[in-house]
């Protein structure tokens, strides 16, 4: 098992700062939202900082620890340029970057429905195909071409490729149990679960639900490359034993890595980090 923290603070600098505290601490990845403008008319409007810009910080103040998005959602972005920053960021950080992707939160964040992007799920979900595609393409760093029903690419070469081969990792965010959204992620290097017509407000997956979609995994995916499925949620208190034994059983049903999330105040943020991961022994 492997433990990462998702920093959310509203100051870029403190965000820094904590990613620092938490390789000190020993967590073995720190993540950032990727997002626009979220806030909607149940939500305040929250503060947010490019990720790219201060996941390159981070990677040059930090030595060990892994960093990423969670998560991006491509169908915004130009394949090519994500593909161009994310290989960067894996250089800056000599090759420790994870990137995350989803449909994204249309519905919750400005950044798409109040600047025209597409809402359609079958639409984000087909341009989100097509840009994995062309980042794995792209990763190569040979000639690439590619013809697709949004994007197209001719004889693109770009170098230098990521430091991590065959590429950067990508977490795919699967819709259990919808076929065809998990099938995608299994194509890939690791499985964040969403549940079916689920929201953030949902609590975290229970152990249950991890142990069946490791069953599934472990039935529906064909390549013998490592594979990661994601576990989450707040382990609270001060105690790292009691943490510790809220996440064994995770360990037990399948998880490979624990996501700890706190979006409270940044005192309790910051406790969190300094707590360190919930290892288990």
């Amino acid at each position: 098992m492997q433990y990462g923290i998702v920093l959310s603070l509203g100051d870029a600098r403190s965000l820094i700062e904590l990613a620092c505290e938490a390789e000190a601490a020993g967590w073995d990845a720190i993540f950032v939202a990727d997002a626009m403008a979220m806030g909607t008319d149940q939500f305040p409007d929250m503060p947010w900082f490019d990720p790219w810009v201060v996941l390159a910080a981070i990677a040059m103040r930090t030595e060990r620890i892994k960093i990423g998005t969670l998560l991006t959602p491509p169908s915004r972005r130009r394949p090519w340029k994500l593909a161009r920053e994310v290989a960067t960021l894996d250089h800056l950080s000599n090759g420790r970057m994870i990137l995350s992707v989803g449909l994204g939160a249309a519905e919750h964040d400005g950044g798409f429905f109040k600047v025209g992007e597409a809402m359609d799920l079958k639409t984000r979900a087909r341009l989100l195909d097509e840009s994995l595609d062309i980042l794995a393409g792209l990763w190569s760093g040979k000639p690439f071409s590619y013809a697709g029903e949004h994007y197209h690419v001719d004889k693109m070469s770009m170098l230098p490729p990521p430091v991590q081969q065959p590429r950067v990792p990508i977490w795919v965010v699967g819709v259990w149990p919808k076929e065809k959204s998990m099938r995608r992620a299994l194509q890939w290097d690791g499985l964040i679960v969403q549940r079916y017509k689920g929201s953030p407000a949902d609590p975290p997956l229970t152990v249950d639900e991890i142990r069946t979609i490791k069953a599934y995994v472990d039935e529906h995916r064909t390549a013998r490359t490592p594979f990661d499925i994601l576990a989450g949620g707040a382990t609270g208190g001060k105690s790292r034993k009691r943490a510790a034994e809220m996440v064994r059983p995770y360990i037990e049903a399948g998880a490979t890595w624990w996501i700890e999330e706190n979006w409270g105040s940044a005192e309790k943020m910051r406790a969190s980090v300094r707590k360190g991961p919930p290892r288990v022994e």
